[in-house]
């Protein structure tokens, strides 16, 4: 169950970093991003934490766990308010897209939390 929540995270991120870092000009235009590097600086943020839940999938310990729920309800945290409070900034799905991203990191971090090994199976 841990290792999933890991690899649903990385096919979460990868994409989506993939996707910012090579955004096209009249999409970024679009969805109101005016610096385009600043989406490609995202992008890279993405695609590197993606690549990192990938490499910590083979291997989970405390720490990489603790990463994982960390970063997922870090980004929750940021991704809610914004939605909520975004009314008519946002496009209805946009606006949509982030509160369904949110409740799937949520389940991820909840997942993650459920999967942590406990210290007495090590004594």
């Amino acid at each position: 169950m841990l290792r999933v929540a890991f690899w649903l995270t990385a096919l979460l991120f990868i994409p989506l970093g993939l996707y910012l870092y090579f955004l096209p000009p009249d999409v970024a235009s679009l969805i109101g991003v005016s610096p385009l590097w600043l989406a490609r600086g995202a992008g890279a943020l993405v695609l590197a934490w993606g690549a990192f839940q990938v490499a910590a999938g083979f291997a989970p310990d405390r720490v990489k766990i603790g990463g994982l729920v960390g970063g997922h309800l870090l980004l929750v945290a940021a991704l809610v308010p914004a939605a909520l409070r975004g009314g008519d900034a946002l496009a209805a799905p946009v606006r949509t897209s982030m509160l369904v991203v949110s409740g799937v990191l949520a389940v991820l971090a909840v997942l993650g939390i459920l999967g942590t090994p406990s210290r007495r199976g090590r004594l």
